[in-house]
This record gives C-alpha cells, structure tokens and sequence, in this order.
C-alpha cells in the first residue's frame, strides 16, 4: 500500500512539477482571511473566503466530494488547490499533504494553506514570511487562517464565531467571515468573496456533487451580498424541493415548499408564480387567482405562460377554468 501511494504521488508531481512551484513574484495575491470545515452531522465538507482581490474565490477555494476542501492564499500557489485534493484521494492524511506540497516549494515561506479531508482531519499552514498580521487556529474539524489582517485577533475571531453558530455549513462559514470583517478584516478593505460546499459522498455526478457553490467577483460589501445569495439559494433549494413533489404528484407538499420559498424571497414573482400554480392543481383554484391577478398585473408574460403548462402536465386544471385565470 504504501509503495502504491508513494507511486502515485510521483506521478501526480512529476506531471505538474512547473513554475507554480518556484517563488515568482508575478503569483496572485490572495492576502485574505479564509475557513474549512467539515459538518459533524451531514459529513458536508467547506470552504469559504473574503479577500480585496478581484475573484478570490476563482483561486482560493478547492472542493471535492467524498474527499475534502482546500483554501490556498497570500502569494498563491493555485496547484495547491486539485494536487492537494489528489494526495488526499492516494490516502495521504492533511498533514502529510501540507509537507508534501510545501516541500517542493521554493516560495513556502510566503503561503498560506489550509486542508481538510472527509474524516474532518485537517492541517493548516502560515508562512515565516505571510504579512502581518497572519495566523490560523485549528480546531474541531475546522480551521480558520488569515493574513493581512488589520488585528491579529482575527482569525480568533473567526473560530469562536463558527464554534458558536448552528445552522448550516455554509451559513457556520458565513458567519465566520462576518466575524473577521467585525474584527478588522483585511487591513486593504473588501472586494470579493466565495463558498463552496462539498458532499461528504460522491454521487459520481459532479454537478450534484456540490450542495453550495457561490461567488461575488467584485462588490464593495462581498460579504453583505453573499448573505443575500446565500438566502436566495436557500429559496431556490424550496423551490427545486416543490418541483420535485411536482413531478410526483404530491402539490400539498409542493405548496409548502414553495411557501417557505417565498418567505426567504418575498419580491420574486416566479416564486408566487409557481406557488398559485400548486394552489390551482390543489383545487384552491380562488386564493390561486388572487395571486395570479397581481402577477399578471406586473408582468404579462407569465399570464401567456400559463396555458402552455397544460401540455407537460404542470397545470391540471379544467378547460372553463384555465379560461377564468386567463381573463384575469
């Protein structure tokens, strides 16, 4: 086993071994403050990033289901992010996976680095050389690094505030990242920001492998507006919810769905839309209309969508009453 794994790291380093692993000072920068973690409960595993860098998200954040997360920062070495995840699938605990990229790397002395694996083991890494200030705390299936901060308390900060949320991994990691931004944050100030969540199995399906995958590129309050695409997908994930009791036939359960949709996303007409559509299909066709008048009133558009539902079975409802909806 143990030849197999040595084998298998050689080909993983002797075909990317190139100028990533040499210091160069033209390497992005990604000074910036950062979380993995793993969810105790569900085995879902994260990592989340803040930085005054133009998409940090596109260079930080690694993931992979059934294997683990990766946050590489300060002068980024970007092949630490899928190399990582390729020592932790040849068996290689985190720490060994941090020693084994750090040493092949001539520009150690200024990463940042940070791995967790499916088992929630986890090891992080700060540079001698990481501008002030610069630390990370490991915990319980987590760890959380900074560098470039304004204080030096703030990736203390950070643990305590994921330590002492409930709710889910990504809003844990979230509220993390607020903390840092309240502590002091990044001492340049805020640009972008990501999430990635993971499933702790591999459906074998990449893209239903993700459970959360967010990024702002570029906004003067990152954080501010992922805690509201944060709550959008939350409503989007009612709403694929609804869709699928649709497709089974069980509109009660749609309904309550897309209820709950709407409560996080008071203002999206789709997601009315879609609730008076269940309503109509539950026979509540009067508190469906009501709803549908309002709609049609904003946007004409869903008023000429309606009848093309009947077609693929989305709206079952009888001829006389389509004809009612539609002179609303």
């Amino acid at each position: 086993m143990r030849v197999l794994i040595a084998l298998s790291i050689t080909l993983i380093f002797s075909s990317q071994i190139n100028s990533q692993q040499m210091y160069s000072k033209k390497e992005p920068f990604a000074h910036t403050y950062s979380i993995v973690a793993r969810d105790t409960i569900t085995g879902e595993m994260g990592v989340a990033v803040q930085s005054h860098w133009f998409s940090v998200g596109s260079l930080v954040t690694w993931g992979k289901a059934g294997v683990g997360v990766v946050a590489t920062q300060s002068f980024i070495n970007p092949s630490f992010g899928p190399r990582g995840l390729s020592l932790l699938e040849t068996g290689l605990s985190p720490k060994l996976a941090v020693k084994t990229l750090l040493e092949l790397d001539e520009g150690r002395d200024v990463r940042q680095l940070a791995i967790l694996d499916v088992y929630g083991n986890v090891e992080a890494f700060t540079g001698k050389n990481c501008i002030d200030a610069a630390g990370h705390i490991i915990g319980d299936n987590f760890s959380v690094q900074a560098n470039l901060m304004d204080k030096n308390t703030v990736w203390q900060a950070m643990a305590e505030a994921f330590k002492n949320t409930k709710g889910s991994l990504a809003e844990r990691m979230l509220v993390a990242m607020e903390a840092a931004q309240k502590e002091g944050g990044d001492i340049r100030g805020k640009q972008s920001a990501a999430i990635l969540v993971v499933k702790a199995k591999s459906t074998g399906n990449s893209w239903e492998d993700k459970v959360v995958d967010l990024r702002v590129e570029d906004n003067e309050n990152p954080l501010q507006e992922m805690r509201r695409l944060l709550t959008i997908h939350k409503a989007y994930e009612f709403m694929n919810k609804g869709d699928l009791a649709v497709e089974v036939g069980d509109n009660a359960l749609a309904k309550q769905h897309y209820m709950n949709a709407q409560k996080l996303n008071p203002n999206n007409l789709e997601m009315k839309y879609w609730y008076a559509i269940t309503l109509a299909n539950n026979g509540e066709l009067n508190e469906a209309k009501i709803i549908l008048k309002e709609i049609f009133k904003q946007n004409s558009n869903w008023k000429e969508l309606t009848p093309r539902l009947i077609k693929p079975g989305l709206l079952t409802i009888s001829k006389k009453e389509l004809q009612d909806i539609l002179k609303l």
